[in-house]
């Protein structure tokens, strides 16, 4: 009978033919029949199954095989014996050994009919040894696959006590050296389910031996680990970690964290490649123990580990995003990569350029995942917004990407960077950052933020780029005097000279800490900015009474001792004056005092008043202000005189007095934005809502100025109610009239906008939130005396003609400080500055006389920088006058504005004609050059050892394929098909492919 079998799959009839043949051999083989027959049948099944050429021979032994199994079993099991498999798994089959790729298959169909046989535990103790010396042989996926099909279906045969832990490791090996040869899809479909089969064999193994776990999971590790030059470990290593119980998490983990005898390298590695496991399709809990580890890896400190794994991944987790089969745990991890890196920006800022191609993408897949997706990026942007603000050029397209999705509340945002720092103690990082840089392309140099330290570092910036102020320090030389002083010198030497990107400024700021602060919170920098001015100023007063005090017994002219007791450098600098006069309504006395000041504190009129402009102000566009200079009027373009010179008595329905308005040049209107909360503002000014401003036009109240603003400090205040005047010609209370004048324009001007109000409601300070226009070009009234009018003829007055007048002092645009958040106790200061100057190099008068620069030249030819700490960039005017439009919560607090060289007889500009000299280089003293010189010796040193280090670090880094592929392959294609593209439908098989591998 089996010549006739093997003659009818031999020959040549059509299959139907052979079919029917077949049939009729297979029906004969149920009957009786000797053992010989049997042998011989059984031989040629064999024969057909292991080393057929065709399916169809293979089907037809295996048919056979099955019926002598079930009719002729002792005859089977005779011929299915120990000896038999040991030489087919061994040796092969044949007389030439042919190793087949079916042998595990056959013995899995012939076990089924030995099960209950005598020989049955001899084979399957043959077996347990097979295996395990088959899967030390490194077998391929499909191969492993059919020995795990084997095992399961027969546990039997699974090797035991020892040899079982082995087995499991050496499963473990093999899975690691898995690789998917094609990329069709066919193909990569069954390449995961042979990896699933192989991984489900080790589940069904842990599930009754637990003790062999860990054990495996160390062989794990150990491939994972491994620094030596080998085929990277397959990312199919991933399905084995989704069966481990979760409950074991902890134990795994905190034995791995705290064992010495693994180094930070090997940690490196391994942790790199749990995070490329986040490209396994199908795995379940792999997000879990990536972000297991890295709690692990930092509850030890292991920052440096943490800090080079998320920079060099976080990019191709989050190109992860793009695939909706492993988007869920590419997005926990994403999620808590950025959400624990929160001593610096690096990391959300390497994901900045992508950010809106990928929302893109999602809003057109349009699938419940993608949506949910988009819901919890955003949340993620916005809690990076918030712990990282003052990137306004940088964050503006994303926020324009992400502008639909809801936003979170600041609880939500402070509840997840909350629980999720890698540690509260901002020091312990310090020594990671900044990482290692070089300088801005600007030129410029950062300062380092010591914990909260923003709002000195914005100030310290203004202040440096007062070039004028900044010469004039640089080249002080009585420094022993004044301690302060010459600490400002040296830190302006360093922003000056330095190599670093960035500096820290800790000697400054242990001397210049107001006592009051509390030490690592955040201050108000209006605050400290006036104290610093103050003590700068007191230690001059004391250090020239001194001197002066040293002198006493020497002969000194009269000149000298008066240069020896002339104002101080912030004075000249910073100092102006105001006139403050109170009439009585009554007798209409009129007193005024004169003081100095260093700042104007500007407050909001409250909500219900209308912001009020002269009609006849001009606001002109700045580029059509041609390159003319800023000469003395021939005609008032102001009201001139004080508001009560020669004023008669007020009768009834006579308004208040008309103040003198502030005008702008060169002013852009941006694009506002009222936040909500304006509408509830508090006013912090006790002036009566109610007084006119003449002839006026009223604007909209959520489109204020700085003039407006300006405007609104000097305009008449009424004193009445319970807040009269004591008029000591009337000896009583009376109502009165209070105005504030200025008398003297500082040369640098600054503006502070009172944000922060006391809410009686809450009993808490709140920010002031309302978008306030910055003017580049300001002119401010000066109340200015008669005898200087005299003696100048600024208006051609006749001398005979008494009284005072108002000149207009012009002032450009030169720092603003902003505050990001809501509280003043909160948020962050960033600032943007220009050097602004009066000369014009390649245009100066033969006379000498430094010639006015141009609206054109100030406004387009100075750039602008962004000072925000460390990072130093390049910027605009217009992001200046757009960052609330875009950031509500950003907002201009503290401005600093310079003023333009118009007369220089004036006693305005004095410090001007002093310091103009001031402009070329300064020469430092011999102790401050060695300094700077010593420590950028010392930092190129320390660039070439961290340069060396990091370089050792990176290369251990684990490779893969770089994550912008994943981007390119994400290009429209109608011909795409399948459903693992990032827009539901699309994707061909390349784009699969990339996804796992």
């Amino acid at each position: 009978m089996d010549k006739i079998l093997e003659a009818v799959v031999m020959s040549s009839y059509p299959n139907n033919v052979k079919q029917g043949l077949v049939r009729r051999v297979i029906e004969a083989s149920k009957q009786p029949m000797d053992s010989e027959q049997c042998w011989s049948m059984l031989e040629l099944c064999t024969k057909l199954y292991l080393v057929g050429d065709t399916k169809y021979k293979r089907e037809i032994g295996k048919e056979v095989l099955e019926v002598y199994g079930h009719y002729h079993p002792e005859e089977f099991e005779e011929f299915f014996n120990v000896r038999f498999l040991l030489s087919l798994l061994q040796e092969g089959y044949g007389p030439l050994g042919k190793r087949s790729h079916y042998v595990l298959d056959y013995i899995q169909l012939g076990l089924q009919f030995v099960l209950e046989s005598p020989s049955a535990n001899s084979i399957f103790s043959l077996l347990r040894i097979e295996v395990l010396r088959k899967v030390c042989e490194r077998p391929s996926p499909k191969q492993c696959a059919k020995i795990s099909k084997l095992l399961t279906q027969h546990p039997q045969c699974i090797p035991t006590g020892k040899h079982q832990v082995l087995f499991c490791q050496q499963l473990i090996r093999c899975i690691g050296q898995f690789q998917c040869v094609s990329e069709g899809e066919d193909d990569i479909m069954e390449f995961l389910e042979q990896v699933n089969k192989v991984s489900g064999l080790l589940q069904r193994i842990w599930r009754t031996q637990t003790s062999a776990i860990l054990p495996s999971l160390k062989e794990l590790f150990t491939i994972i680990s491994s620094t030596e030059e080998q085929e990277v470990p397959s990312n199919a290593l991933a399905s084995v970690v989704q069966f481990v119980p979760l409950e074991l998490m902890d134990g795994v983990i905190r034995n791995l964290t705290n064992d010495d005898s693994i180094t930070d390298v090997q940690m490196m590695m391994a942790i790199g490649r749990m995070i490329d496991w986040v490209s396994w399709p199908l795995g379940k809990n792999i997000d879990k123990w990536i972000i297991a580890l890295l709690k692990g890896l930092a509850a030890v400190k292991k920052f440096s580990i943490l800090i080079e794994v998320t920079l060099s991944k976080i990019e191709k987790v989050f190109s992860k995003l793009l695939y909706p089969i492993v988007r869920e745990g590419a997005l926990s991890v994403l999620q808590y990569m950025l959400l624990s890196f929160q001593h610096s920006h690096e990391a959300f800022h390497l994901l900045l350029p992508h950010i809106p191609r990928l929302v893109a993408s999602l809003k057109k897949e349009d699938s419940n995942s993608a949506t949910s997706s988009l819901e919890q990026l955003a949340e993620l942007i916005h809690c990076m917004f918030f712990r990282f603000s003052g990137f306004p050029d940088l964050y503006e397209p994303v926020l324009e990407a992400i502008k639909a999705l809801p936003i979170p509340n600041e609880d939500r945002i402070k509840h997840l960077l909350g629980q999720n720092a890698w540690t509260s103690q901002k020091n312990e990082l310090a020594c990671f950052y900044p990482r290692l840089a070089s300088k801005s392309e600007t030129g410029k140099i950062g300062l380092i933020n010591l914990g909260n330290t923003c709002y000195m570092n914005s100030v310290i910036q203004s202040l440096f780029m007062a070039s004028d102020f900044r010469h004039s320090v640089l080249n002080l030389t009585e420094g022993n005097s004044q301690p302060l002083m010459t600490k400002l010198q040296w830190l302006f030497a360093f922003l000056e000279h330095s190599q670093r990107p960035a500096i820290s400024p800790e000697s400054f700021f242990s001397a210049s800490w107001p006592p009051w602060f509390t030490p690592g919170a955040q201050q108000d920098c209006s605050e400290y900015l006036k104290y610093l001015l103050d003590r700068l100023h007191e230690e001059e007063k004391t250090g020239k009474r001194i001197y002066q005090k040293l002198k006493e017994s020497s002969l000194m002219s009269q000149a000298m001792e008066h240069h020896s007791l002339n104002k101080t450098l912030i004075e000249k600098m910073f100092g102006g004056k105001m006139m403050t006069k109170i009439r009585c309504l009554k007798c209409l006395n009129i007193s005024s005092r004169e003081e100095a000041f260093t700042d104007l504190s500007l407050a909001f009129p409250p909500p219900d008043r209308p912001i009020c402009r002269l009609g006849s102000t001009s606001v002109l566009p700045v580029e059509e202000i041609g390159p003319q200079f800023i000469e003395p009027p021939k005609t008032p373009s102001q009201p001139t005189g004080s508001p009560w010179v020669r004023r008669k008595p007020p009768v009834s329905g006579d308004p208040a007095a008309q103040p003198v308005l502030v005008e702008t040049l060169g002013f852009r209107e941006p694009r506002e934005t009222a936040h909500p909360l304006s509408n509830n503002a508090v006013g912090v000014d006790t002036k009566d809502p109610h007084l006119a401003f003449g002839e006026q036009t009223c604007a909209p109240k959520d489109s204020r100025s700085v003039p407006d603003l300006i405007n609104y400090f000097l305009s008449p205040e009424r004193l009445t109610a319970d807040n009269k005047y004591h008029c000591e010609k009337c000896a009583s209370l009376q109502d009165a009239e209070k105005v504030a004048e200025l008398t003297e324009g500082p040369h640098y001007l600054i503006l502070t906008l009172l944000r922060f109000s006391f809410d009686p409601q809450t009993m808490k300070r709140r920010k002031i939130l309302d978008n306030v226009s910055i003017p580049v070009v300001l002119k401010l009234p000066i109340l200015v005396s008669s005898e200087e009018t005299e003696d100048i003829c600024w208006h051609g007055k006749d001398r005979s003609d008494l009284g005072s007048t108002f000149v207009s002092a012009v002032y450009d645009l030169c720092s603003v400080v902003v505050h990001s958040g809501i509280s003043s106790e909160s948020g962050h200061y960033y600032c943007y500055s220009r050097e602004c100057t009066d000369t014009v190099p390649h245009a100066q008068p033969r006379d000498g006389t430094p010639k006015p620069a141009s609206d054109k030249q100030l406004d387009f030819e100075i750039p602008w920088y962004l000072f925000n700490d460390t990072r130093v960039s390049f910027s605009s005017f217009e992001s200046v006058s757009n960052v609330t439009s875009f950031f509500p919560k950003d907002t201009a607090y503290v401005l600093f504005y310079r003023q333009r060289l118009g007369r220089p007889s004036s006693p305005l500009h004095e410090a001007v004609a002093e310091a103009s000299h001031l402009h070329s280089e300064p020469s430092l003293n011999k102790d401050l050059m060695e300094a700077i010189s010593k420590d950028n010796i010392l930092y190129l040193q320390e660039q070439e050892k961290e340069a060396r280090n990091r370089a050792a670090y990176i290369s251990t880094l684990p490779k893969s394929p770089l994550w912008w592929r994943d981007f390119e392959r994400d290009k429209d294609d109608d011909s795409s098909s399948g459903g693992c593209s990032p827009a539901g439908g699309g994707g061909g098989s390349g784009s699969f492919h990339g996804l796992v591998f």
